[in-house]
């Protein structure tokens, strides 16, 4: 079965950035975002695949999907109420 990646209301490319970068810019990014939109995050850095799954759990935001290429990650972020 293909992969389908969910609908997306924002996208996020953080490709060349390091840590702590990704998540910064995904933390300002959500808060423009309303509760229910999905953010699609691009990054290079492999601690992505750590911090933003932790970003996820800790502000109870929903983690839609996760993708990993040579030197790409690519994530599906569902907006939750704050």
């Amino acid at each position: 079965m293909d992969f389908v990646p969910p609908q997306q209301h924002a996208e996020l490319d953080t490709s060349g950035l390091k840590c702590p970068e990704p998540v910064m810019m995904l933390h300002a990014k959500v808060r423009t975002l309303s509760p229910g939109a999905v953010v699609k995050v691009v990054a290079t850095d492999p601690s992505t695949e750590r911090d933003i799954p932790k970003f996820c759990h800790f502000l109870g935001h929903q983690l839609l999907a996760h993708e990993a290429s040579d030197d790409h990650y690519i994530y599906w972020i569902e907006i939750t109420a704050r």
